[in-house]
């Protein structure tokens, strides 16, 4: 009973710190970046065009939950993200005892442009992922577009942490 008294307490006082030292999340600044709607557009690279569709709808979903936004069409849109997807480098990094390749990393390369109330902005990402390889190719080509996925996300958060970032400034 005492060591539950004692979490509320210093739980309390962190909670008093955070709140009294002006501390503001990183949607907060985001939020005052933009206006309410956005136009969101995916280029794809050709070799790589089964990718658009997926990538298409991260975005999306990147615009409705973290920058709680509403996507419409570029005519009746004030901001715009457009993301260049240019592919992906695929570097074996293990191999097993026949010396076929066990591991790989993938490097997924990524441009973002946007514009917002507070200027344009533009950052090319390249997102590292590891990843396990098979000997079945049904398998290794599911796991290689999984990949690519988690690339993606990461460079989306790395892009949402810059954005946050240059509303401060």
């Amino acid at each position: 009973m005492q060591k539950r008294k004692y979490f509320k307490f210093i739980f309390t006082m962190a909670m008093l710190f955070v709140v009294g030292c002006g501390y503001k999340p990183s949607s907060h600044y985001i939020n005052n970046l933009f206006d309410d709607s956005m136009y969101a557009e995916v280029r794809v690279d050709r070799v790589e065009s089964e990718n658009a569709p997926y990538l298409k709808d991260e975005l999306n979903k990147l615009i409705y939950k973290r920058f709680k936004k509403v996507v419409t069409s570029k005519a009746l849109a004030s901001n715009y993200i457009i993301a260049s997807y240019s592919g992906t480098r695929f570097v074996p990094i293990a191999y097993d005892k026949n010396g076929y390749v066990s591991r790989y990393r993938v490097d997924c390369r990524i441009k973002f442009d946007m514009k917002s109330k507070k200027g344009r902005f533009s950052k090319t990402i390249t997102s590292t992922v590891q990843q396990d390889i098979y000997y079945s190719s049904v398998l290794t080509s599911s796991l290689r577009i999984e990949a690519i996925k988690k690339g993606f996300d990461k460079a989306l958060d790395e892009f949402m942490a810059y954005v946050s970032a240059k509303s401060v400034q």
